[in-house]
């Protein structure tokens, strides 16, 4: 069962938890972020940060921060939903805000060279990235 429950997202839990909460993030990441790519300011940022969270050198704790950020940005459940055009994905900005200020460092330039390749070629890089 790889879907993640309301609120888990929130809690640090055990390897299990992380483990599905790293499966949804992978599924979930591109097609959530080809939907908020014009909304987020910072879209480098944010798929250099699915780069670190899934890179198996990044800190547990970084990781684990990073993924649960990631994790609201790709839930569909959400305190302002995404469809609202504008400040649908405010809320995950925010989030997503948070969670950089508390990494900061972490980010490595590997992550984003990983970024900036998928990234290359606009939409068509967005939708072929995994």
């Amino acid at each position: 069962m790889d879907e993640v429950k309301f609120g888990e997202i929130l809690l640090p839990g055990d390897d299990d938890t992380r483990e599905r909460r790293e499966k949804s993030v992978r599924r979930k990441f591109w097609p959530t972020f080809r939907r908020a790519v014009r909304q987020i300011p910072f879209s480098r940022d944010v798929v250099a940060a699915f780069y670190c969270a899934l890179d198996p050198q990044t800190p547990t704790r970084v990781r684990g921060i990073l993924l649960a950020a990631l994790g609201y940005f790709v839930m569909p459940v959400d305190v302002i939903p995404d469809i609202f055009a504008v400040i649908g994905f405010s809320d995950d900005i925010a989030v997503l805000s948070a969670a950089f200020a508390m990494i900061s460092g972490h980010i490595r330039e590997r992550h984003y060279e990983a970024a900036d390749s998928a990234l290359a070629d606009g939409p068509e890089g967005v939708a072929g990235a995994r």
